[in-house]
């Protein structure tokens, strides 16, 4: 779980007053989205427990402990970002299960990156950093 956590903090950044994010989302924290209004504040460690407990919750909906630690972070991360119902529903989410070493996988990947309906710099980075550590063999 540590790696995802590392991975969702280089992408989300900390911010401990709620602000809308470019798809128009109420975040608070490192990403988390349940339950934040306008005017919501927290601390570090409120933020920190937020997004544990967000990676558990991913991690646990979608049986991730069932993938090497490289492939549970990349998907932690993506699902993290994108909603545990949309990675469900995704034909990434379906190649995965079917065979976890499809090359086609990475386009997969990299076909999410709009926000807002439109083209994300910031998403075709993080997506081509998950893929990277999708197929990148777990240190021994």
């Amino acid at each position: 779980m540590e790696k995802a956590i590392e991975l969702i903090k280089e992408f989300e950044g900390l911010r401990l007053r709620a602000y809308k994010c470019v798809a128009g989302v109420w975040t608070i924290g490192w990403g988390h989205t349940g339950g934040v209004k306008a005017g919501t504040s927290i601390s570090a460690g409120q933020a920190e427990e937020l997004l544990r407990a967000d990676v558990e919750s991913v991690f646990r909906r979608l049986g991730l402990s069932r993938f090497g630690v490289n492939r549970r972070a990349a998907l932690a991360s993506f699902a993290f970002n994108v909603g545990v119902g949309a990675m469900l529903r995704s034909r990434l989410w379906r190649k995965v299960c079917a065979n976890q070493a499809d090359e086609s996988i990475a386009d997969e990947f990299r076909r999410w990156k709009y926000a807002g309906g439109k083209v994300q710099q910031g998403l075709i980075h993080r997506r081509e950093k998950e893929l990277s550590l999708y197929f990148q063999e777990d240190e021994q």
